[in-house]
């Protein structure tokens, strides 16, 4: 079974980094794995139309390079089914959306851990390809694998902050990471996601987190975003997404051809 890197850092107390893609393109997975710079990139399947087999292809991609793995965004629903298809096809930690209480965190952890009386998750012996399909299903190695895959929440819904505590105390919680525009529409706010009321509350997230033990993940769109939050404790970023990266390139550089055209 191939070693969690992302699990393994998480223990021993080491800052991570990863890229977010869109695409579901595995050699754009390949090329970020080429730059050595992250240790995860993430696939928002919740974002993007894809298939299951591409989701092996992007496993594929992201286990051709040591110390670099791959992480899921899965919809609310069927968020057991995709998690287990996403590890099935070798992503070692998913990231959950639109969770808003104790229950709905509790069924989270649920669908990655394996089914045994001493984790009591809901995952049984599948053939797929992260277990070399018949080849390690039904293993300790394949438990200890679905005991290792790291559990991701989005704080992103006016519940969830409410309910903030009763969802950091659930166990099998190793991540969280507040989503400001979802929340700014779940209090009646849309369009004020980087507004002063909104960062208060993320800054609070992720303090309350911290806390209790619990590491949180803050998402960037420059590097320059990271001091105040490093500043807060953080230490577990995602920088850019391949969307936000090819608008902000096309708008920019058009504008300015535009410009010398027009003035030629």
């Amino acid at each position: 079974m191939r070693p969690n890197r992302f699990r393994e850092k998480l223990n021993a107390g080491e800052p991570t980094l990863g890229t977010q893609v869109a695409s579901p393109w595995p050699n754009a997975v390949e090329l970020i794995g080429h730059s050595g710079c992250f240790d995860y990139v993430e696939f928002q399947g919740e974002y993007t139309a894809y298939d299951l087999p591409m989701l092996d292809e992007i496993g594929r991609a992201a286990d051709r390079f040591d110390g670099f793995t791959a992480m899921l965004k899965v919809d609310q629903e069927p968020r057991t089914f995709l998690a287990q298809r996403g590890i099935g096809s070798g992503f070692q930690s998913i990231n959950f959306a639109d969770v808003r209480n104790a229950d709905d965190a509790r069924e989270c952890v649920s669908a990655v851990r394996a089914e045994t009386p001493e984790t009591g998750g809901r995952y049984g012996a599948a053939a797929r390809r992260f277990a070399r399909f018949i080849l390690d299903g039904a293993s300790p190695e394949y438990v200890q694998a679905l005991d290792d895959v790291v559990v991701v929440l989005m704080i992103e819904k006016r519940e969830a902050v409410e309910n903030l505590d009763e969802i950091l105390a659930v166990p099998g919680v190793d991540m969280v990471i507040f989503g400001g525009s979802d929340y700014s529409m779940s209090i009646g706010k849309p369009g004020e996601a980087r507004g002063p009321e909104i960062t208060k509350v993320r800054d609070h997230v992720y303090s309350r987190a911290l806390e209790m033990g619990v590491q949180p993940r803050a998402e960037l769109r420059s590097v320059e975003d990271a001091a105040p939050l490093i500043d807060l404790g953080v230490r577990h970023f995602s920088l850019g997404s391949d969307l936000l990266i090819l608008y902000a390139w096309w708008q920019e550089n058009s504008k300015a051809l535009r410009d010398m055209v027009e003035r030629a």
